[in-house]
């Protein structure tokens, strides 16, 4: 059975998504890694993180539609993937937002 620990350290782990504790560089002026990474090497990853997430709600959804999981471990699971999609849609609209900003500059 799942404990509050579980879910907290779940959503740590998606709070820490482009974070300095995930490895990822974090924004700001020299940003980018010793080995060339940077801003899209930052949104591969929380995108493969999502997709992680999505996996494993799947998989948590699937084990207890078999009867061999515990509908904490689906609810913590779905919870983590919501997150997740909407952290990425959250990103993707400032991204866009900006490239808005920059194509109303004057040359």
């Amino acid at each position: 059975m799942a404990t509050p620990s579980l879910a907290a350290s779940a959503y740590s782990r998606l709070a820490n998504i482009g974070g300095a504790s995930s490895g990822l560089p974090t924004p700001g002026i020299g940003s980018q890694t010793s080995q060339g990474g940077g801003f899209a090497q930052m949104l591969e990853s929380a995108i493969g993180e999502v997709s992680k997430a999505g996996a494993n709600s799947d998989a948590q959804t699937m084990q207890a539609v078999q009867g061999k999981g515990d509908i904490v471990n689906v609810v913590t699971a779905v919870a983590e993937s919501e997150v997740a999609l909407q952290t990425l849609v959250s990103v993707r609209d400032k991204v866009i937002s900006a490239y808005e900003e920059i194509m109303r500059m004057p040359i």
